[in-house]
């Protein structure tokens, strides 16, 4: 077991809320499992983690590890905002995205409950802040691991998409999938690293070991 022993990580997963109303969201299908088991296999492995969980719904245990802390949010703000404070500290040696943060927004924000009866409604959207851009300009020194998801694509183009968006944030590692073969504990991926290194996995706990083994190695 490739040890992390000290090392501070901050990691993400789950999905994030971005409401409509007073009692509406925009929300997505992911859960926050596979952040989980990335979090508890780290602090397994030693280091001190602070695990930021959205509203997905995945179960904690109980009896949890003394050096995984877990913080809940609800809303993309909340996690914008929570990211912000802890990156800011410089405290942390790597920062792992792995939750599924909304990348729209609406434009206008309806206070109370918009009225059921209304035979069409539309929601115009915006794009939301990219919080992966932020993290170099709150700690330019932790070691940033990225997530991204593609759908039914080719692995070649999927490794290409995903390796130009680890470039354009800066990141020094990349996780990609494609949801077509992300079901159950079945969660097929790539790790990529700059030198275009491509790493298979094909379940999400093999994803947890063999990104932790490849961080202790560049770390």
């Amino acid at each position: 077991m490739n040890s992390l022993k000290n090392k501070k990580i901050i990691i993400t997963g789950g999905p994030t809320w971005v409401p409509i109303d007073s009692v509406r969201v925009i929300t997505n299908v992911f859960r926050g499992t596979l952040g989980l088991m990335i979090a508890q296999e780290a602090a397994k492995r030693g280091a001190k983690v602070t695990f930021l969980l959205g509203p997905g719904g995945v179960f904690i245990p109980k009896k949890k590890s003394p050096r995984l802390k877990i913080i809940r949010f609800k809303f993309f703000d909340d996690l914008y905002k929570l990211m912000r404070r802890e990156i800011s500290s410089r405290k942390y040696d790597v920062v792992i995205q792995a939750a599924a943060i909304a990348d729209y927004m609406p434009v206008k924000y309806y206070k109370g409950k918009i009225k059921s009866k209304k035979e069409n409604l539309s929601v115009k959207l915006k794009p939301t802040i990219k919080i992966i851009d932020q993290v170099r300009k709150w700690d330019p020194k932790v070691f940033l691991v990225k997530f991204k998801v593609e759908y039914d694509i080719s692995k070649k183009a999927l490794i290409k998409k995903s390796y130009e968006s680890m470039l354009a944030s800066n990141a020094d590692l990349m996780v990609a999938n494609d949801l077509k073969y992300m079901k159950g504990n079945k969660h097929k991926a790539f790790i990529l690293d700059s030198k275009k290194n491509i790493i298979v996995c094909n379940k999400k706990i093999e994803i947890a070991k063999k990104l932790l083994n490849t961080i202790v190695k560049i770390c």
